[in-house]
């Protein structure tokens, strides 16, 4: 809709003197009072601004982002809601809060036109039909979603339990992805446009989250679950940050450091919690900070399971350690997609050694890069589940398969060559990949494989440097000791993330010095700076 109205991009900045939502159409850009939409939740207010834009003589088929009660309060993890689509994590919600910013929508009447439109047009036909016949995007996805995952995690033992206490939740099938899919599910939808379509709808008007509302707080009602994140979209909250606080909050009343009456187990008053949170009344004050903050305030730093004051996410990295790496240098803190989602060749795909930290460093970067540059592109994340061949998720007990599994430790070099001159890799990787070809036809800017990994590999370090700016350094690229001290197994040792070796040969790769700063070298290199300096 942005786009349709002629922009690429929308910069905020500042803050209004009273409530506001801002309407654009086409070069008109208005602010109207939003003291009648404050307090609302996030249904009701696109509900409210579908009238009020039909008022003022808007076609009501407009794009149209708000915050829920968790934004306008500040609620550190409050999200930003747009139809039933969700930008849940980092705190964006709390951003749009504090400038006093209830809701922004957007029509125009431009139109966008491809630089290629017949071969863009082709294109894309071509690929959604390779991503509806692939195993990961054209049949775990659209029938169970990433729900679907909950079983395998289970199995491999990444599921986290208990506040990442353990790896494996002995009740998973009450609150699985097949159980989701068989009993609650009335209608999968996806984004504008996807052929992947992994939304879950279900009865109760609810999404999924069922890892860290499951087993996370040792919680197996599905009903219950599947409320609590309808109640999180509704009043605007990141569903997993909202679970991490909750479950540290059980764990530290357990230990006795702060005493607040949450226990895991005990559910039954959760929606309540919920409430307290967005409206910052009584102990959801506290909660409302997160587990980073709490964890200063009170101790249990050790069981604080976040990075860099993001709480991550279900993947218990103690049998997947290249993910742990991901978690801790990723430059949104505890997130798993910026964080390279090495977990899928450690077991959600295909399955190298989960507890070697070989090649672990190499790999991350290339699939940071990649994702980094798939985002940038507006395309979706999912995409890339398609890139590995279909015949090595499909048939994971085949000579080849089993093959490529046990390579992949023995390969970092060749990625680490790969990573620092991608412009070797001056070919297209369609029909695996099929994103370069698509971006071309779409903007008319060449872009080889090679190219792509490069514009990643530039737009991650700027990432960096920025956060560099803010103070960030080595210090800050850290897991909790719960999975870098204690092994899940305490029988086996490997299983804990060796992440200070992993780090090490990460910054090495990256072209980072040892405290984990771009170095002028690399920065010039990318293009991010002159010979005269930033």
């Amino acid at each position: 809709y942005l786009k349709k109205a002629g922009y690429d991009a929308l910069i905020l900045r500042g803050r209004a003197k009273g409530h506001v939502w801002l309407e654009i159409t086409n070069d008109a850009f208005v602010f109207h009072s939003a003291d009648e939409l404050w307090g609302m939740k996030t249904s009701e207010t696109q509900r409210a601004l579908s009238a009020l834009l039909t008022q003022n003589g808007a076609p009501d088929k407009s794009g149209k982002l708000c915050i829920g009660p968790a934004g306008e309060n500040q609620v550190l993890y409050a999200s930003i809601v747009s139809n039933e689509r969700i930008s849940g994590r980092t705190g964006m919600g709390a951003v749009m809060g504090w400038m006093n910013l209830k809701a922004v929508t957007v029509t125009g009447n431009h139109v966008v036109k491809p630089y290629r439109p017949e071969k863009t047009r082709a294109w894309n036909r071509k690929w959604f039909s390779y991503l509806r016949s692939h195993p990961l995007t054209g049949e775990q996805l659209p029938r169970i979603g990433t729900a679907g995952l909950v079983s395998q995690m289970q199995m491999r033992g990444i599921l986290a339990t208990e506040n990442f206490r353990y790896g494996k939740n002995e009740d998973f099938e009450a609150v699985n992805g097949e159980r989701l899919a068989e009993e609650f599910n009335t209608v999968n939808k996806g984004c504008l446009t996807c052929p992947i379509r992994c939304a879950r709808t279900v009865a109760v008007d609810g999404l999924e989250t069922l890892g860290l509302l499951g087993g996370g707080i040792r919680n197996h009602s599905m009903e219950l679950l599947l409320r609590w994140n309808y109640e999180l979209d509704e009043l605007g909250m990141d569903s997993i940050s909202a679970a991490g606080t909750l479950a540290w909050a059980m764990e530290a009343n357990r230990e006795g450091i702060w005493k607040n009456g949450l226990n895991f187990g005990e559910v039954e008053e959760i929606s309540r919690i919920w409430e307290d949170i967005a409206h910052r009344r009584g102990i959801g004050n506290e909660l409302a900070e997160g587990t980073k903050r709490l964890s200063e305030k009170y101790g249990g730093t050790a069981f604080a399971i976040q990075s860099k004051g993001l709480e991550l996410s279900a993947y218990e990295p103690r049998r997947a350690v290249g993910m742990g790496l991901g978690y801790a240098v990723s430059n949104r803190g505890g997130c798993h997609l910026n964080g390279g989602y090495m977990v899928i060749l450690e077991g959600l795909g295909l399955h190298m050694d989960t507890q070697t930290p070989k090649a672990k460093a190499d790999l991350t970067i290339m699939f940071q890069n990649l994702m980094e540059m798939i985002a940038a592109s507006g395309q979706c994340l999912f995409t890339s589940y398609a890139f590995f061949p279909a015949p090595l998720i499909s048939k994971p007990n085949a000579w080849y398969t089993r093959m490529v599994n046990k390579l992949l430790p023995h390969l970092g070099w060749v990625v680490r060559i790969l990573n620092r001159y991608p412009e070797l890799a001056c070919i297209h990787l369609s029909p695996i990949f099929h994103h370069t070809k698509a971006f071309e036809y779409a903007v008319g800017m060449p872009m080889t494989f090679g190219h792509y990994m490069k514009v990643g590999s530039r737009g991650y370090t700027l990432e960096r440097s920025v956060n560099h700016r803010f103070g960030v350094t080595a210090r800050d690229d850290t897991l909790p000791k719960r999975l870098t001290e204690v092994p899940q197994d305490p029988d086996d040792p490997r299983t804990r993330v060796p992440l200070d070796r992993m780090k090490a040969a990460y910054y090495a790769a990256r072209g980072w010095d040892t405290e984990g700063v771009p170095t002028a070298k690399t920065l010039r290199k990318l293009g991010l700076v002159g010979e005269e300096g930033a």
